[in-house]
């Protein structure tokens, strides 16, 4: 089984697509913190994109911790947030302004559940997953994915996608049981 996990309108085929909001592409309508009608160690494959960064700094590692119970042994929890380490950089060199970066940092804030809480960058993302026993966790290029013909947040770029050219703003990472 594998889960696409906030996904709003966007549809994995193959997947078990759940969000909180019903939209025309949602299979289960759930909190995806909780995800109880989930048997634990039956999930091969969870994808989140762009979901963690919604949970609060006291929070997230729990959701994290059910997302772990749910997989089975050698199951994958890929996940994609903001790359704050490269939005920084970004905001420091100068290359874009505050308000270009606003959204990456706290959200598109045009409903209850479009706030960022958290910010992450590889290595403190890397140390909480390996903290809650994940074994291998490493980037993952999004061009390698079952799903990379899905235009998802994994493969935002500023200038905005310009896949070519631009600097890939999401890290992507994918955790092993």
């Amino acid at each position: 089984m594998k889960l696409h996990l906030g996904c709003g309108e966007k549809r994995i085929e193959g997947f078990i697509n759940i969000d909180i909001l019903q939209h025309k592409n949602v299979d289960v309508i759930d909190d995806v913190s909780k995800l109880k009608s989930i048997e634990n160690e039956s999930v091969d494959l969870i994808y989140a994109c762009h979901v963690l960064e919604h949970f609060k700094r006291n929070e997230y590692m729990e959701v994290l911790k059910r997302w772990l119970e749910l997989l089975r042994p050698e199951g994958i929890l890929r996940l994609s947030v903001p790359d704050l380490e490269k939005v920084a950089h970004l905001y420091v060199e100068g290359k874009y302004d505050l308000t270009t970066l606003l959204g990456l940092l706290y959200g598109g804030q045009t409903y209850l559940y479009n706030f960022h809480y958290m910010g992450f960058d590889f290595k403190s993302l890397q140390t909480d997953l390996k903290t809650l026993g994940f074994k291998a966790v490493n980037r993952y290029d999004w061009r390698d994915t079952t799903h990379a013909s899905m235009d998802d947040y994994s493969q935002a770029y500023l200038p905005h996608m310009d896949k070519e050219n631009g600097i890939l703003v999401s890290l992507n990472i994918e955790a092993i049981k």
